[in-house]
């Protein structure tokens, strides 16, 4: 099925907001095609502070181990994301690994 060009125009728009809203919330932009379109971004990692961690665990009697170990091994590690519109015009996302 074929597509009109204003079709395709709005696709791109969409494709462009998703991307300013990413590169807003701190991804930066490592591959880019606007023929087919995607793109690839990447978040890098945050430093975690362990020392006021530490504190955090004693301060709560251990329980603050289970936010420490999710910020340590989940929410500090760099991320790359794909994103990309399909043939029908609808954007997606998946995580690249």
């Amino acid at each position: 099925m074929k597509r009109t060009k204003s079709k395709i125009d709005e696709d791109l728009r969409k494709f462009s907001s998703i991307l300013t809203n990413k590169m807003n919330s701190g991804f930066v932009v490592l591959e880019r095609n606007d023929k087919l379109p995607y793109a690839i971004l990447m978040k890098n990692k945050k430093k975690v502070d362990h020392i006021s961690n530490f504190f955090m665990f004693c301060a709560t009697l251990g329980l603050w181990s289970i936010a420490w170990i999710y910020i340590t091994q989940v929410s500090s590690k760099a991320k790359k994301i794909l994103i990309a519109i399909d043939e029908d015009g609808n954007p997606f996302e998946e995580k690249c690994f």
